[in-house]
């Protein structure tokens, strides 16, 4: 067992990422940019706020490129990545509807699974209350709960584990960054830095994505998002990290019921990032798809 982790965790940091295929899909009225992996059951894959489909890539392909049958859709909502924002997009209610349309077309409405990271796994619940009899399963990791922060339970920012010769080394604006991790290894950090470097379409997009964010109203749906009219009945896996001070956990618990097939894991010694717990989450992330394809061979 001990030399199966061991393989596992290895080959986390063996990605071919020349296996990308960049995809564009066109709507009617905008074009979202989509990086694609490997073939099979489409996995849409949604970023968290500001992130590019790139960056997202980057973190789970390593996870999830160990599970073949699956294709890895990483979307570009709208001014995220490679995805300009457009001025007729002034809330999250549009930014959700294009994301629905978006997907509707990539797997031409047939089933799908689900990965939402931070503000994406709120997109993700949206597209739940919407498709949720098209959804075979859904992996949340850190998910906003409530989409203004005042509104959130959240614990105070703490560092655990410092690493001052590696910190002094971050630019200031990787610095910036770094309350989102509690551990600071050079593991860490490098995330911080990757986050900090990222494309992520520049000015226009954090100019785009302002004009929601600053806007309470604008930046929550206009409906209960977890107000579901029946439980989302399909294996779910929740990932959320005990010191994360951005989404926090506590208010996970509340919407749980929606999700009578959930593994809730909450890992001590993690921040919004989840730190260095990479190997706990591709065994997590290989349970929840045995739960998944167990379940479709049943039905």
């Amino acid at each position: 067992m001990l030399l199966s982790l061991l393989k596992i965790y290895r080959e986390l940091y063996m990605v071919n990422f020349n296996q990308v295929t960049s995809m564009e899909c066109s709507l009617k009225n905008i074009t979202i940019s989509c990086e694609v992996y490997g073939k099979g059951q489409p996995m849409i894959i949604l970023p968290g706020w500001g992130n590019s489909a790139s960056l997202s890539a980057s973190w789970w392909e390593p996870i999830f490129q160990q599970r073949p049958g699956f294709q890895r859709i990483y979307i570009d909502p709208p001014g995220h990545g490679q995805t300009p924002g457009e001025d007729w997009i002034t809330n999250q209610d549009k930014m959700l509807d294009i994301i629905i349309e978006c997907i509707d077309k990539i797997t031409e409405e047939k089933r799908f699974v689900l990965v939402g990271h931070s503000l994406g796994a709120y997109h993700a619940r949206g597209v739940i209350y919407h498709r949720a009899n098209l959804v075979d399963g859904l992996f949340m990791a850190v998910p906003i709960i409530k989409a203004q922060d005042s509104k959130r339970i959240v614990p105070s920012h703490t560092i655990l584990v410092d690493n001052p010769a590696e910190v002094a080394k971050l630019t200031p604006a990787e610095d910036k960054m770094s309350w989102m991790v509690v551990v600071r290894s050079r593991h860490t950090l490098d995330r911080i830095k990757a986050m900090a470097g990222q494309d992520d379409g520049g000015v226009e997009n954090s100019k785009f994505l302002e004009k929601i964010i600053k806007t309470p109203e604008k930046y929550a749906f206009s409906f209960d998002v977890d107000s579901l009219s029946e439980p989302f009945l399909k294996p779910t896996l929740i990932i959320t990290g005990k010191q994360d001070s951005m989404a926090g956990y506590q208010d996970v618990w509340n919407i749980l019921d929606n999700y009578p097939r959930a593994t809730y894991v909450l890992f001590d010694r993690a921040g919004h990032l989840l730190d260095d717990k990479d190997l706990m989450i591709s065994i997590l992330v290989a349970e929840w798809l045995d739960r998944v394809q167990e379940n479709k061979d049943s039905n």
